[in-house]
């Protein structure tokens, strides 16, 4: 039940799930920019499994902190949210 343009627990853990998978998606972003080529050539398979390394690599940066996007992401969802009320 939301009480005074406050979320219920239940839409704030949503929401902080939300802003974190966000962020995920954000590193995810940067690290397939800042990865380096290698001349060693690891193959098809190397190429269709570095999405997957660069996922878990992006979530566990956010499970350690992140870079305090998701915060700042969870903060504007919760004022859209209690603005719409």
């Amino acid at each position: 039940m939301e009480v005074d343009g406050i979320p219920d627990q239940s839409r704030i853990l949503k929401l902080r799930a939300a802003a974190a998978a966000l962020e995920g998606a954000f590193l995810a972003e940067m690290l397939k920019s800042a990865e380096v080529k290698s001349d060693l050539g690891g193959g098809a398979g190397e190429a269709q499994f570095a999405s997957f390394l660069r996922e878990a690599q992006a979530k566990q940066l956010v499970c350690a902190g992140g870079v305090g996007l998701s915060e700042s992401l969870f903060t504007a969802l919760i004022n859209s949210e209690s603005s719409h009320v």
